[in-house]
C-alpha cells in the first residue's frame, strides 16, 4: 500500500508543465537532454532542473551510454504512479501540446544536420511503447 508522502510526491512530481511533458515522453522510452530540450523548446538548464527534481523523488533514473546520459523512467513503480501515468497517456491526446512532443520526437530519429550532430538518435527499448498522435 503506497503511503499519503507518496501520493503527494506522486503529484508534486506531475504537476509542473514541463515536468508533465518531460514524463510523457520518458513514457515513450529513455532519451537524452538534448532530445527531451529539443522536443519541448525549453533552455537546456531548465529540462536538466527539471529531470533532477523527477530523479531527487524516484521517479527518473538515468543511464550512461557512451558519452550520453539517457533518462528513464523507473521499472519498478507503485500502483498509484502506474494508474496516474496511464491516466496521463489517456489524457495527453486531448492535449495539443502533447501530440506535438509526440509528433517532434518523432522527427528527431529521422533529422540529420547540426542540430542532431551532437546526439545519437533517440533510443527505444526492445519492445518499447510508443504512442501515436495526430495533430
Amino acid at each position: 500500500m503506497i503511503s499519503v508522502v507518496n501520493l503527494v510526491r506522486i503529484h508534486e512530481c506531475l504537476c509542473h508543465r514541463t515536468r508533465l511533458r518531460l514524463v510523457h515522453l520518458l513514457l515513450q522510452g529513455p532519451l537524452c537532454v538534448c532530445h527531451l530540450q529539443e522536443v519541448i523548446g525549453e533552455p537546456q538548464a531548465k529540462v536538466s532542473r527539471h529531470l533532477a527534481y523527477l530523479r531527487r523523488h524516484g521517479m527518473v533514473k538515468t543511464e550512461r551510454r557512451g558519452k550520453w546520459v539517457l533518462y528513464r523512467l523507473t521499472e519498478k513503480r507503485p500502483p498509484l504512479l502506474e494508474a496516474n501515468l496511464a491516466c496521463l497517456q489517456d489524457c495527453a491526446g486531448e492535449e495539443a501540446v502533447f501530440r506535438r512532443d509526440l509528433l517532434k520526437l518523432a522527427g528527431l530519429g529521422k533529422k540529420s544536420g547540426p542540430a542532431n550532430a551532437s546526439c545519437a538518435a533517440p533510443v527505444r527499448p526492445a519492445g518499447g511503447r510508443r504512442a501515436t498522435a495526430t495533430v
